[in-house]
């Protein structure tokens, strides 16, 4: 039984140190931005179980004319990153900042790192990690209010993140439309969480994987799978009375625990997205995107279904590529030109 319950961290195994395959190199624009690297301190991290440092690290690109013009505002993009990976890698993986200068970007990004004990917050709230979701939308979005000329409203901010990132972008984007005025998922993960099939003859939840070549690193043992179980049992079924992982498995001496392993479907989007259309309707624009090939397609195509069924306006769109081919390219060539059209424009 304990091997059939590592398998529900195998969905999330495909998003283990992501390898972007070259695409070619973004033509350099005449003018560059500049890059920050900075500490943000997260209030609402502090005092979490893992022991995590509630000061995170964040990466922020300031378009070329944010120094000449020193009397303009600027919209911002959050972008949220994937499980086991920190925001440096997506950074230079993106080649987030070439991207802007050769978009002639006139926003402001932004990319917090999220990496935990156990490779990834989930971008949930918990005890165990902390509320990852109030520090995202206001520990984080309040700095960089404070410290850059933003325009600060959330007409002009945007929320965007891959895989984990894409969960956390629609799990976030659900909850807080206060902070948040348009939306952009890539290749989310986690849509639909079910330990459930961890009973006896039932389909595992690893199923869904494609083979470990689809990812880098730490795959074909059980080290990396193990972690990403951890990393869900902290961010959803929190137990400050466990000690000393301070979590609660969906199993037990071999036995399911049935209210725990409810809790991992109750944090599944596709669950939550019918109590959340208000919210969904008060964004000006929502776009979901992934690849043909990427085993969270169903999931995500479920999604856009939802969508459709509730009335909430959005773009859905598929591509030819699997869970990280294209995400370089589509950053620089969907990503950012859908924020542009779709947040307040630097004044």
């Amino acid at each position: 039984m304990k091997w059939k319950l590592v398998l529900t961290a195998a969905i999330l195994s495909v998003c283990v140190n992501v390898v972007f395959p070259p695409e070619g190199k973004a033509q350099n624009s005449a003018k560059q931005g500049t890059l920050d690297k900075i500490k943000v301190h997260g209030k609402a991290l502090e005092g979490n179980l893992e022991g995590d440092s509630p000061d995170r690290d964040v990466f922020v690109y300031l378009p070329a004319s944010y120094a000449s013009s020193p009397n303009r505002r600027y919209p911002v993009v959050y972008f949220l990153h994937g499980y086991a990976a920190h925001a440096e890698t997506y950074w230079n993986s993106l080649s987030v900042a070439s991207a802007a200068d050769a978009a002639g970007s006139e926003m402001i990004l932004v990319l917090p790192d999220a990496y935990t004990i156990y490779d990834g917050s989930m971008f949930s709230n918990s005890p165990t990690t902390g509320d990852w979701e109030t520090f995202i939308a206001d520990d984080l979005v309040s700095y960089i209010d404070g410290h850059y000329r933003t325009i600060a409203n959330r007409a002009a901010r945007g929320l965007s993140g891959h895989s984990m990132g894409g969960y956390g972008t629609v799990r976030i984007g659900m909850k807080r439309p206060d902070a948040f005025g348009a939306l952009y998922a890539m290749s989310s993960c986690c849509l639909l969480q079910d330990a459930l099939n961890l009973l006896p003859g039932q389909p595992a939840a690893g199923k869904q994987a494609p083979p470990a070549a689809n990812a880098k690193g730490k795959q074909g043992g059980g080290g990396a799978l193990a972690k990403a179980l951890q990393s869900q049992a902290a961010a959803w079924a929190p137990n400050p009375q466990n000690p000393p992982e301070y979590f609660d498995l969906p199993t037990k001496n071999g036995e399911l625990q049935p209210l725990v392993a409810a809790k991992w479907t109750a944090n599944s989007p596709l669950l939550m997205v019918d109590q959340y259309v208000p919210n969904l309707k008060r964004y000006r624009a929502i776009a979901i995107e992934v690849g043909t090939r990427d085993p969270f397609l169903t999931l995500n195509t479920q999604l856009d279904q939802a969508l459709t069924r509730l009335g909430v306006q959005h773009k859905f769109e598929t591509y030819d590529g699997d869970h990280g081919s294209r995400i370089k390219a589509r950053f620089a060539e969907n990503l950012l030109p859908f924020f542009t059209a779709n947040l307040t424009p630097a004044k």
